[in-house]
């Protein structure tokens, strides 16, 4: 049985160029603990587990405007103006994805407009 969480911290890793050590501070948690779930020997608590699962679908949605997985850590770690100056891992970090996701689709409607 493969490691779900596992899987998803790779392609986390993979495709927006964030280490584990971002994780755990978007999730709040410690590196240790990111650890362990990478390693299936334990499992992120429900909250935790949802902001991983938004995370890898942000993650996916940029993958899809940068090829350069340090590219869309940069827009996850940068300041923006669209966030009144805030970086959208801080907005992913105190529950506001649905703002973060809502920019990714902005992003989408004036690239295929």
């Amino acid at each position: 049985m493969s490691n779900v969480v596992g899987l998803k911290l790779e392609l986390i890793r993979d495709r927006g160029g964030i280490r584990s050590v971002d994780v755990a501070n978007i999730l709040n948690t410690t590196p240790e603990t990111v650890s362990r779930w990478n390693q299936g020997r334990a499992y992120p608590r429900a909250g935790n587990e949802q902001t991983l699962n938004d995370l890898e679908y942000i993650v996916e949605r940029l993958s899809e405007f940068y090829s350069d997985p340090r590219t869309a850590r940069a827009w996850l770690f940068s300041r923006h103006k669209f966030f009144d100056g805030h970086r959208p891992a801080d907005l992913i970090q105190n529950g506001r994805v649905e703002e973060v996701l809502e920019a990714i689709q902005s992003m989408a409607n004036h690239e295929y407009t």
